[in-house]
């Protein structure tokens, strides 16, 4: 008995493993390989359209950490990162909180909450950047109703990177709603009851219920909010293409330029190296944050 329950366990793990093996390939193939390939260029100087390369060992990472534009496009993705991450987290709890509440049309307002987030980057970009345009945009439109000249929101340097800040901020509000949404209904209801009895405010309540019992969701939130902001793309490309006067060059922008347009692929190599260990220790960080506030 134990010999043919053995027998149908390796046929089993057998099946499991050749039913994997196609996934496996293409992982490996499209994923693992061109991930530690990246890491093997990043040491070499190689053109994206010419055969020849050159071993110039840590060149690359030295050069990128001279480099003014780089150091540029870091202060960037930080700004942009400490300006979206808290932002919007705050702001997706306090719309999560509201909605966790019996409000009327409840449900149209999750919808429209959570609907910028399942719609294209590129399409919300373009409608962004007609809004925002500074002679015939609907934004400036509306502020020469009342009298105010309204700025060149992407065209001037001072407000090209708060206009992406806000998109971003809007875009992705929704995502972190729902994830508090989950962890507020998960929140047992006669925990509320027992501080209602005891005289607890709603802000007491909030401080001293809701938050530390939200605080698995609070740092999922952070750790994806932050992994999302250093890569932040999509709208750059789309919005300002890293300008005016490179105000809104971020890293992985300035990766994409390097690589495509400059075609220096050992170089732009190197910054994703970098960008991967700026994202893989603060990951690390955060994690032993939240884990820390959790003992």
């Amino acid at each position: 008995m134990r010999a043919k329950r053995s027998n149908l366990g390796n046929e089993q793990t057998r099946t499991a493993l050749l039913a994997l093996l196609p996934s496996f390939v293409i992982f490996c193939v499209f994923t693992l390989y061109p991930v530690f390939h990246s890491l093997y260029l990043s040491f070499f100087n190689v053109s994206l359209i010419s055969s020849s390369r050159s071993f110039v060992g840590w060149n690359n990472y030295a050069a990128l950490i001279k480099n003014p534009t780089f150091q540029k496009a870091v202060l960037n993705t930080v700004i942009y990162t400490l300006g979206v991450v808290p932002v919007g987290i705050m702001l997706s709890l306090f719309a999560a909180v509201l909605l966790n509440n019996k409000l009327k049309f409840r449900g149209l307002f999750r919808t429209a909450f959570f609907t910028p987030v399942v719609t294209s980057m590129v399409a919300v970009a373009i409608v962004w950047s007609w809004m925002l345009e500074p002679n015939y945009g609907l934004i400036n439109s509306l502020l020469s109703k009342i009298g105010i000249a309204g700025p060149g929101w992407l065209t001037d340097p001072k407000w090209a990177l708060p206009s992406v800040i806000l998109l971003s901020i809007w875009k992705n509000l929704g995502y972190n709603m729902v994830i508090f949404l989950a962890g507020l209904q998960d929140i047992p209801r006669d925990i509320y009851e027992s501080a209602d009895i005891d005289g607890a405010t709603p802000v007491q309540k909030f401080i001293y219920i809701t938050l530390p019992l939200l605080r698995g969701p609070l740092g999922f939130a952070a750790i994806v909010s932050v992994i999302k902001s250093m890569q932040v793309f999509g709208q750059i490309y789309v919005m300002t293409g890293g300008g005016p006067a490179n105000s809104t060059m971020v890293i992985v922008y300035y990766l994409y330029q390097q690589a495509f347009e400059f075609y220096r692929l050992g170089y732009a190599s190197a910054v994703a190296w970098v960008l991967f260990a700026a994202i893989f220790v603060l990951t690390l960080l955060q994690n032993r944050l939240f884990r820390a506030e959790g003992a």
